[in-house]
């Protein structure tokens, strides 16, 4: 039977921020581990994951990184470990937005809804009771019995950390369900939840009280919590999302857009001929110079936001040696000059 994940385009498109790639690689630094061998035979290595630029992998990718690790990490409980280390700062704008929030309700209901910008490789859902608690439901997009406790762990554990932020070290939730057989180590997630743990239970859920739903927020701020959110539907992933070779010549081409690579260059990089990136690019229904021009594109709007940089400064940090060469492509990519969006933004402010 053909595996879910080789079938399914959705999880084949780059749409996973890779925090937990990240986590884990840092793990095995720490325990002395090489992990050079997680990553073999996809285009990227553990150096990739030590910038503050985001690495965005396919689900199957992010899987078969994870899948490795586990095999290879001589750590009890990881993915206890690695959510346990995680609080309000690790879940980025998705975190300001919930703590900004009238109560706890409404920024539990934020977390789910805007879940994917965080990197989370679960689909998650809510169920209501009637004496007013609330359920997460937590469910794998593909089914896969040796990575469910892994990523169930890392979820509901960095969940309870950005919670016990918000809400205060007391929070704990009124049961946790699991949909698979208790670890050798069971007895840790009684002590992380301080709760009731069920385990081999129908599905993956964590259950809250009312009384922590009706909370109020200590830093609620309605304006605030709306430009947040904006924010944050910013950065949901778009209807279309990139394919594998899509996001990682991005990152190869931002690393490097001052130099102003060519796409031999790159090609040369992810150990491809020209003509095989330039064919797989095709069948993304892209090409090099589409992509080139979108991140360039995208670098020079958010360097134009800075008023210490000259016109000619910005086109340096973009790949163009000429300000002037520069002002004509962007004026081709956006429609208008350079020092227009300049005092656009300034006349905002």
């Amino acid at each position: 039977m053909p595996s879910p994940q080789r079938d399914d385009p959705q999880l084949n498109t780059a749409t996973i921020k890779s925090g937990i790639v990240a986590g884990l690689v840092a793990m095995a630094r720490e325990h002395g581990i090489g992990c050079e061998p997680w990553f073999s035979g996809l285009r990227l290595g553990p150096a990739a994951f030590d910038g503050e630029t985001p690495v965005y992998l396919s689900y199957r990718q992010a899987c078969q990184i994870i899948r490795r690790a586990l095999r290879s990490l001589p750590v009890r409980g990881p993915g206890l470990v690695l959510g346990e280390h995680q609080g309000i700062g690790h879940f980025g704008l998705l975190g300001l937005a919930m703590l900004t929030a009238p109560r706890f309700e409404q920024a539990l209901r934020l977390g789910i809804q805007y879940a994917p910008i965080t990197g989370a490789m679960m689909e998650m859902d809510l169920d209501e009771y009637d004496d007013g608690a609330m359920g997460v439901v937590a469910r794998m997009p593909a089914n896969d019995a040796e990575l469910e406790p892994f990523l169930c762990e890392e979820l509901f554990v960095s969940s309870l950390m950005l919670c016990r932020g918000l809400l205060g070290a007391e929070f704990r939730p009124r049961v946790l369900e699991l949909a698979y057989a208790a670890p050798s180590y069971a007895s840790d997630y009684t002590h992380l939840f301080a709760c009731e743990v069920r385990f081999d239970a129908p599905r993956n859920r964590v259950v809250i009280d009312s009384r922590w739903l009706q909370a109020s927020m200590p830093a609620g701020n309605a304006a605030s919590a709306q430009q947040i959110i904006a924010l944050c539907e910013e950065q949901m992933p778009a209807g279309q999302p990139r394919s594998e070779i899509v996001a990682v010549v991005e990152r190869l081409l931002r690393q490097r857009l001052a130099d102003n690579p060519r796409e031999v260059e790159i090609a040369a990089e992810l150990h491809l001929t020209e003509r095989t990136l330039r064919r797989q690019l095709h069948a993304a229904r892209t090409s090099f110079s589409q992509l080139h021009d979108r991140v360039r594109n995208e670098s020079a709007r958010a360097l134009l936001a800075d008023s210490r940089l000259s016109i000619a400064n910005v086109g340096a940090a973009v790949g163009f040696k000429d300000a002037r060469e520069f002002r004509r492509a962007f004026k081709r990519w956006t429609g208008v000059a350079p020092r227009d969006v300049r005092a656009g933004e300034k006349s905002e402010a």
